[in-house]
């Protein structure tokens, strides 16, 4: 038995999803520090019982999936996507209740592209669906598998495990939907279209093919020939595609960036990512590069309400540190690991 077949130890496996299930939520509400909590570190902590099995169980849930039924990245990002609208269309509602935040800043978010008779903002729609995709669930999943890079597309969890994360997730998402449902419903066909693009997506992320063996893909064999940007060219161009995102405009002109910049790193990472040449380092390239952008736009967020700016800027700073370790490790383990396999291009499920 090679080491690559032998069992995953449970300490390792256990571990590690117990990493994404505290990564996710904080990448997902605290590294921006948009809200009030970020001067309140005992508030953040208690916070973590309720975010945790928001957003870090479907994290979990995500990547098992995928990893469990032979796919990879375009299965997890599919998935994410259908969690991320129903995160903000059915669990919070915020793509539809025009009082979700009691700022002027949310109007003047939201108005710009709002569309009377769907009842939402695309602005809206582009934002939150790609923030949970990218800072929910896709690189905090990409980060702690590189901390484990022996076991990066294998299961970490049994049947057990698995009924865990789904039945915290049921409970999570039942909280944070009694506590928004208060003052605001969504429609039935509010709801209704939401579910149905959502199972579209669950369905289309099913529906693409296992890797192949041999392939680019992950699986131990070999991509196609060509060359591949270096890992910190990759990591700098997702800083600013990143970045892009996270600084564009309320406007029409906002969304056309936001659509332009996905397009265009979508594009770059289909074309690369199947080759031999890419591996575990220019995954955690682009998944960390999505941390250190929130957690350097963190520093100039105005958070939503009043904060303490010592107790904000000290939080930042803190994870901020937090973020350059842990990514620092994870290169490390990544380069330290013999004959690492690459990863699953994008174009292999």
């Amino acid at each position: 038995m090679t080491a690559d077949q032998a069992p995953v130890p449970a300490r390792t496996r256990i571990g590690a999803a117990v990493g994404l299930l505290l990564l996710s939520p904080i990448c997902a509400e605290y590294l921006i520090g948009y809200d009030q909590i970020i001067s309140n570190p005992l508030d953040m902590l208690t916070g973590l019982l309720v975010l945790g099995p928001l957003y870090g169980t479907v994290a979990v849930l995500i990547r098992e999936a995928a990893r469990r039924t032979g796919r990879g990245w375009p299965t997890m990002l599919l998935l994410s996507a259908a969690f991320g609208l129903v995160q903000a269309g059915v669990v919070d509602q915020s793509l539809f209740n025009p009082d979700f935040v009691d700022e002027a800043s949310w109007d003047d978010d939201r108005l710009p592209t709002f569309v009377a008779g769907l009842g939402v903002s695309v602005k809206h729609v582009v934002g939150f669906v790609g923030g949970h995709v990218i800072w929910s669930f896709c690189a905090p999943i990409g980060v702690v598998e590189s901390c484990v890079p022996r076991d990066a597309d294998r299961p970490w969890l049994g049947r057990a495990g698995i009924t865990v994360m789904i039945v915290l997730y049921g409970l999570g998402a039942l909280v944070i939907f009694k506590e928004h449902s208060k003052h605001f419903v969504a429609t039935p066909a509010q709801f209704g279209t939401v579910a149905l693009f959502a199972l579209g997506l669950a369905v289309a992320a099913f529906a693409l093919p296992r890797r192949r063996p041999g392939g680019g893909d992950g699986s131990g064999g070999r991509g196609s020939g060509g060359r591949v940007p270096p890992p910190w060219a990759v990591g700098c161009g997702a800083v600013v595609l990143m970045g892009a995102h996270q600084l564009s405009s309320p406007g029409w002109g906002g969304v056309a960036l936001n659509v332009a910049a996905w397009a265009l790193a979508g594009g770059a990472l289909l074309w690369w990512s199947g080759r031999q040449d890419w591996g575990p380092v220019h995954v955690l390239a682009v998944c960390g590069a999505a941390l250190v952008v929130n957690a350097a736009l963190s520093f100039v967020v105005e958070p939503l309400g009043d904060a303490s700016p010592v107790l904000k800027y000290g939080a930042n700073a803190v994870l901020m540190i937090v973020v350059l370790l842990l990514l620092g490790w994870a290169r490390r383990r990544v380069r330290s690991t013999a004959a690492p396999r690459p990863l699953e291009g994008a174009r292999s499920a």
